[in-house]
């Protein structure tokens, strides 16, 4: 005799009453249920929690190691000059290296270029610590130093695979935009602060150690996933390279100045808390800009901004010379650090927003097949503006004041401002 399937409670019961069919259902409803949010809907598609976590790890290294690589020359040395040349060596060979890097990335594949790119970068680290453990002349350093040049922009990898995967979809786009730019300000938060909690509580290498071991697994996790790898292109559709697309130039021109002011920022913060016996407070002062670009990041990516990007980026950087403002009037009215960290908090506000307009700019303006080229572009007059500002920071702090060097962070981003009403609606693909 066949035994009666057993029923779950919440499924829907039959009867007859009364020669009437009666169907309950105890089954619970959705009605209610929210619909899930874009960043849970980015993070759904197919592979992106695997790029994800990969880019994080092999990111969070680039705000490690200029940090790491100072605090271990100047621990070994008793130079902050010769660390300063140091990171200012690596720096210049990045600018160089970094797009002809990206340029073979686009042509022949993330996975084939990246890894023995990222391995000549760990070695180039790795002798660095061996020339600071063993006494190596000062040259050394500096060779060293240049050969990690040729890190790859995991930051515009992970674009290129965003855009890859979600193309066609100008909403998620922006979301995922806006995602790997908190995720940007949250690596250079954290990895400063990791930095220098390694090299003070364990030894001087160990923040160059531990960036190496965390860039190393994070671009081969993200080498494995072949599945959201872009096509490579050996021969681009187009001959014109992403430097001469139609306004690129223009929109280069404002990357580097807004480099500016995040370079002067820092170096006058530092210069500002040391004057005041704080200076081992001035890295949690700037992390606070940092988190307020990462909150102001994963709110805009949770909106659909009105209006194309081009529109948008005189806003956006009108609103970023505004409120760099804040900090020159914080050290003006002698408020000390804790002013001075609203004020900068308020003022990061502005960075996230300004940032993801602007590479959603760059990549609407690279030519089709050159997207990373594009986005180390980018990245590199980025930080040629952070090493002019550094330099222009630091001069008016040594030849003024701390608080007058907050007027050249202002100043970057009023010349920023200039730039984008001057030219950058120029690109017909914005």
């Amino acid at each position: 005799m066949p035994k009666p399937t057993p029923r779950d409670a919440r499924d829907p019961f039959f009867s007859v009453i009364a020669d009437s069919p009666v169907i309950a259902d105890f089954r619970p409803r959705d009605r209610h249920r929210r619909p899930p949010g874009p960043y849970r809907r980015l993070l759904a598609t197919p592979g992106a929690r695997a790029v994800t976590a990969g880019n994080l790890l092999a990111r969070l290294p680039m705000g490690m190691f200029s940090v790491s690589a100072v605090v271990m020359i100047a621990a070994t040395r008793g130079s902050y000059a010769l660390a300063g040349a140091v990171t200012a060596t690596g720096l210049a060979a990045t600018a160089l290296v970094g797009p002809w890097t990206a340029r073979l990335v686009d042509r022949h594949g993330q996975a084939k270029v990246a890894v023995p790119a990222t391995l000549c970068a760990v070695l180039g680290s790795l002798a660095l610590v061996l020339c600071v453990r063993t006494g190596a002349p000062d040259w050394t350093l500096l060779a060293a130093y240049a050969a990690t040049a040729t890190t790859p922009n995991t930051g515009g990898m992970a674009r290129a695979r965003w855009a890859h995967l979600l193309r066609g979809d100008a909403g998620a786009l922006h979301t995922a935009n806006s995602f790997e730019q908190a995720a940007d300000e949250l690596c250079f938060m954290l990895g400063p602060l990791l930095a220098a909690l390694l090299c003070t509580a364990l030894f001087p290498e160990a923040g160059t150690l531990t960036g190496v071991a965390l860039l190393l697994s994070g671009v081969l996790l993200l080498a494995t996933q072949r599945a959201t790898e872009p096509p490579a292109r050996a021969r681009p559709p187009v001959a014109r390279g992403p430097l001469r697309a139609p306004g690129m130039p223009p929109l280069l021109a404002v990357c580097l100045a807004m480099g500016a002011v995040f370079g002067a920022m820092e170096v006058v913060t530092l210069a500002f808390a040391d004057a005041r016996g704080h200076r081992a407070a001035a890295g949690a002062v700037l992390a606070l800009q940092a988190a307020g670009s990462c909150a102001a990041g994963l709110l805009f990516g949770a909106v659909r901004p009105a209006g194309s990007p081009a529109g948008r980026l005189p806003w956006c950087v009108a609103a970023m010379a505004g409120l760099m403002t804040l900090p020159l009037l914080a050290a003006s009215l002698g408020g000390g650090l804790p002013l001075l960290a609203l004020s900068l908090l308020a003022a990061g506000t502005a960075t996230a927003p300004t940032m993801i307009t602007t590479m959603t700019l760059v990549q609407r303006r690279t030519p089709e097949g050159r997207l990373t080229e594009g986005m180390t572009l980018a990245v590199t007059a980025l930080l040629g503006g952070i090493a002019c500002g550094s330099a222009a920071g630091g001069w008016t702090t040594e030849h003024l004041s701390p608080t007058a060097g907050y007027g050249t962070p202002a100043t970057a981003a009023a010349v920023a401002l200039l730039l984008t009403l001057r030219g950058v609606g120029d690109g017909p693909r914005a």
